[in-house]
């Protein structure tokens, strides 16, 4: 068995896999750099566009805010992992950005992406979390239940407090630059930031194509943003097939029902 075929297998059984080395430090930087500025730029409105949580910032609708972006968006290996969840036929949900506060208490409750449970065709959302930092124990990493996607129940079937620990809950920790590949049924939450510095995730949310997105890509984007992207971007964004089935746009992730 090869690498890559290990690793897909672990993404099928455990519902997870982190995929190392995938940035740069030049392209960390360069992330790193405009997801502060955005930051700073946007203020106390950073991620209106999807939500805000306590304990974190939010940044939201990636695509139409630069082009360093969409490397995130069209990464072959990445897209492979992807379709190995989703099949050949899947599409960008969103795109957003993650900054879990320093010194802070809050605990991410358990949840399924968009609150979704496999359906009769099977698996429909994927994320994938690209680490510009470390991802450390102390540092409000990622929390998964292994193999809970193949449950098909969203997690509050068995506690009513989900920011508890789970008995086999795992911590996934790595390197900045690695990328983890989450079938998005897996119970999975960000642990509480204890460390003195922030720690900062972009998510490439993909959803099966028949599915509404997360955000609706051809409403967000500016006009001048969609005229100059390449016929690639375009078909993983799904810009020319809308048929207005993504109109619930409203839709969001489970813990914040």
């Amino acid at each position: 068995m090869s690498e890559k075929e290990f690793l897909k297998h672990q993404l099928h059984q455990q519902g997870y896999v982190l995929i190392p080395g995938l940035l740069n430090s030049i392209k960390m930087k360069s992330l790193n750099a405009r997801v502060k500025q955005l930051l700073e730029a946007e203020g106390h409105r950073a991620g209106a566009e999807f939500k805000q949580e306590p304990g974190a910032r939010r940044l939201a609708n990636l695509v139409n805010k630069g082009e360093e972006f969409w490397d995130l968006v069209q990464h072959p290996v990445v897209l492979e992992f992807v379709q190995s969840v989703l099949g050949d036929e899947f599409k960008l949900g969103s795109l957003n950005a993650r900054v879990a506060e320093p010194e802070n208490d809050y605990v991410q409750p358990l949840h399924c992406d968009m609150a979704a449970v496999p359906d009769k065709r099977g698996f429909w959302v994927c994320n994938c979390i690209w680490m510009l930092d470390d991802f450390t124990r102390e540092n409000g990493s990622l929390r998964v239940v292994p193999g809970s996607h193949q449950s098909g129940t969203l997690p509050d079937a068995w506690a009513t407090d989900l920011v508890d620990p789970h008995p086999e809950e795992i911590i996934v920790t790595g390197k900045a630059g690695s990328v983890i590949v989450l079938n998005a049924h897996t119970w999975h939450g960000g642990l509480a930031n204890k460390s003195k510095a922030p720690r900062t995730a972009i998510h490439s949310f993909f959803c099966r194509r028949d599915k509404p997105q997360q955000q609706n890509q051809k409403n967000l984007l500016d006009d001048r943003v969609q005229a100059r992207m390449p016929p690639e971007m375009r078909e993983i964004l799904a810009l020319d097939d809308f048929d207005g089935t993504d109109d619930d746009s409203r839709v969001r992730s489970g813990f914040l029902r």
